[in-house]
């Protein structure tokens, strides 16, 4: 088991720049009070969510540039979830005086009233002008003892983002690191689909900020920190959380294990539907961090519960991953098929790959 302690750190004299948002008229948004900067962000939860993203004032400068304002944290789960190869920024916010809590290592951080999670989609290069396109930005914001949903879609021009709860599809061609270009139609979610991936029994729920995702050095401004520690001094979570916390692995860290980068990877992308309570809670497999140590949870050598392609007979046969359910799901791009079903279209040949290598690496054969 491999247990990371967060980094210490001396907070001495820290400037609290991390404060939230104020209706003082005397003080105008992003102002000075008293030598500490104040948060221009606009959240009344009577009014929320708002036509436009702009009128949050998350971003500073030109909206399209996601330079967060002051109080806007950015943060970056150690294995992100997939997205069609879109990439992702993420940010949280929180009124004044108000700070998360730790639950438990490998469940969401309690987040108080008010608070806001996130996270912006985007290509870096979209043809034919091979310039950065920013798709939406998803607002998790906490009100009323629940999550609120808030799907914002970009307009052409990179101007505005405008709420639509209804799903939509982006048809683009994007450009990779070495230049190739690929087709897809980004989705953009509804609402219904929002719920289907963060909920619970009837609880809905956050799926990146846990302290196990959480637990590792991310560079910042003021220099290198580790997140959790970050989100202390920033006044946005409470100290006294565990000194050890049981960290995923990066998916990608080939000096990982085939078997924690598979974990990691399962985990930030299948476990909020393959839990107790989740979407496909009535399935045998069981994708979360503190539960996927055993094989059996991640369906080795366990026959899947409905008859499937032909050939394949176990979830995870040992040793042979061209007879396994898990590996052919996730080659699929068939909506019938396909797993995640939502949240992509593409085949994510990487972490299909690392799955493949995994699975045909195991000594012992299934019966």
């Amino acid at each position: 088991m491999n247990r990371k302690g967060p980094v210490l750190i001396a907070v001495g004299a820290v400037v609290a720049i991390f404060l939230g948002c104020r209706k003082d008229e005397a003080l105008p948004p992003g102002g000075v009070e008293g030598g500490t900067p104040v948060s221009p962000v606009v959240l009344d939860l009577g009014s929320v969510p708002y036509p436009t993203l702009s009128q949050y004032h998350f971003f500073e400068g030109l909206m399209a540039d996601l330079e967060p304002a002051t109080g806007v944290l950015p943060y970056t789960p150690i294995t992100p979830a997939f997205g069609d190869y879109a990439e992702k920024y993420r940010f949280v916010w929180m009124p004044a005086g108000q700070k998360a809590s730790y639950v438990a290592d490998g469940q969401a951080l309690e987040f108080p009233e008010g608070a806001v999670l996130i996270k912006t989609a985007f290509y870096p290069k979209v043809l034919p002008t091979m310039e950065r396109r920013i798709l939406d930005t998803r607002l998790m914001i906490r009100k009323g003892g629940t999550w609120v949903f808030a799907e914002y879609v970009w307009n052409e021009e990179q101007t505005e983002a405008y709420l639509d709860m209804q799903g939509s599809n982006v048809p683009l061609t994007w450009a990779d690191e070495n230049g190739l270009p690929h087709d897809v139609a980004f989705r953009i979610p509804s609402e219904g689909e929002c719920i289907a991936c963060h909920s619970r029994y009837d609880e809905r729920v956050p799926i990146g900020p846990k302290p196990q995702n959480l637990n590792t050095v991310r560079q910042y401004p003021e220099g290198p920190m580790n997140q959790l520690a970050k989100w202390v001094a920033a006044g946005y979570l409470e100290s006294g959380y565990p000194a050890a916390i049981e960290t995923v692995a990066a998916w990608d860290d080939p000096q990982e294990s085939l078997e924690r980068r598979v974990r990691a990877y399962l985990d930030m992308n299948c476990s909020h539907c393959h839990n107790e309570g989740g979407f496909c809670g009535y399935r045998p497999m069981r994708f979360s961090w503190s539960e996927s140590a055993d094989p059996a949870a991640l369906g080795v050598c366990i026959p899947p519960d409905d008859p499937f392609a032909q050939g394949v007979d176990y979830i995870v046969h040992a040793g042979n991953a061209n007879r396994s359910m898990l590996y052919y799901r996730l080659s699929s791009t068939e909506e019938a098929v396909r797993m995640p079903l939502l949240e992509r279209t593409l085949r994510h040949e990487e972490a299909i790959q690392l799955v493949a290598d995994w699975i045909n690496s195991m000594p012992e054969p299934c019966p």
